[in-house]
């Protein structure tokens, strides 16, 4: 597969746009960046309604969508049943051709066009976005039984990934991770990506600023996200004027996050915005003071990078992957996971600073930023496509 021909490639996810995550938005920057680079691009994602297959012609790709079924735990998950998925994918595999199969996760679509790919000797890279302990909050289960469900998740995400030419997940945590737990030989650390420029003021832009400090958090209402931790830690703030907090992002939590606001009286400092568009988002980046991520099962964060382009700082949970995002003191803060009083002193210590040492944390969230370009990796993703191996990006 070398050379420097367009290639046909089939990205499988289990979530993809309309659905809003890190997964789904990876995938879509994926396709898009590799439509603009010539190749013809196929996405198999699960449909976001009720009803049979369908496909959609996209400007990125051209997306076919399966019969999926809602699910009690979690309105924003979809699932694929095995026994439809699987014949799908390989009427869609033996239509398409593909030169290569990239498949997102080892669940549900992942598992089936993992398993379809192998059998035609279609070429297979498989991505990780996802800890099979994120599945906790949707599991109705107690925690000794979690952890049976969690065992079980690495194992088969061994078996199944294992099936790939290459293994990728964003961050070298995430991959030592799967290499301990799911008994993968070798897994290639590769960012997620950003093009920080998007994030940035353009020449004579202006961005009108919140007449009160900004705290920011973007990101699904989700419990493992922490929201609850960051309000209480609003609560907790001393700063003058009284900082306010804009949660962007829609979910399940958000009607329990909107009660618990109204119980520590901050419902006029908490504003919920739902999904957003990117335009609105980049604004919301540019004007917010800092932006908080207290979640706990973060495998990179792209909504960091986002605001760390827009030369926003941070304060993180000091959490999986989090930490490699911050240099403490330089960038932004980590603070200790689920506790607010600690969180509001970071918080302070941000809005506490001049114009000039904001500036100069900002633009070291930037230069962090910009170690993850994601143009170098989708040279790297465009390379495995054509035969590269992970030995040829990892160290030593």
């Amino acid at each position: 597969m070398s050379g420097d021909h367009p290639l046909t490639i089939l990205i499988a996810a289990d979530t993809y746009p309309p659905d809003v995550n890190g997964a789904a938005v990876f995938s879509h920057r994926l396709a898009t960046a590799m439509a603009n680079r010539g190749h013809t691009v196929h996405v198999v994602a699960a449909r976001e309604v009720n009803g049979p297959g369908i496909v959609e012609q996209r400007v990125e790709a051209t997306v076919h969508r399966l019969k999926s079924h809602s699910q009690p735990t979690a309105s924003t998950l979809r699932l694929c049943l095995p026994w439809e998925a699987k014949p799908d994918i390989g009427r869609i595999l033996d239509e398409v051709k593909p030169d290569v199969v990239h498949v997102q996760c080892h669940y549900m679509v992942g598992q089936a066009a993992v398993q379809e790919a192998a059998r035609r000797g279609i070429r297979t890279i498989a991505t990780n976005h996802f800890m099979p302990e994120n599945l906790d909050p949707f599991l109705p289960f107690p925690k000794w039984f979690k952890r049976i469900v969690a065992r079980n998740s690495w194992r088969d995400m061994g078996k199944i990934m294992g099936k790939a030419a290459v293994v990728t997940t964003p961050t070298p945590l995430a991959a030592r991770a799967m290499m301990r737990h799911a008994r993968l030989r070798k897994v290639l650390p590769l960012s997620n990506g950003i093009n920080a420029a998007n994030y940035q003021l353009e020449a004579g832009e202006n961005v009108e600023r919140k007449p009160w400090p900004m705290v920011l958090f973007v990101g699904r209402l989700a419990v493992e996200k922490n929201v609850n931790v960051l309000i209480e830690a609003l609560g907790l703030t001393t700063s003058s004027p009284a900082p306010h907090l804009t949660v962007i992002g829609s979910g399940e939590q958000r009607e329990p996050l909107e009660r618990r606001a109204a119980e520590l009286g901050l419902s006029d400092r908490v504003h919920f915005t739902g999904h957003v568009d990117d335009s609105a988002l980049r604004t919301a980046y540019l004007q917010a003071d800092v932006f908080c991520q207290p979640g706990t099962a973060e495998l990179q964060s792209l909504v960091t990078l986002e605001a760390l382009s827009a030369s926003t700082p941070v304060v993180l949970a000091d959490a999986m992957a989090l930490p490699h995002l911050v240099d403490d003191g330089v960038n932004g803060y980590l603070f200790e996971p689920g506790n607010a009083a600690n969180l509001a002193r970071k918080l302070d210590t941000i809005l506490a600073l001049d114009p000039e040492g904001r500036a100069r944390m900002g633009a070291a969230g930037l230069q962090k930023a910009e170690q993850h370009s994601e143009a170098k990796s989708m040279d790297i993703f465009e390379a495995l496509y054509r035969g590269a191996d992970a030995d040829d990006f990892l160290p030593g």
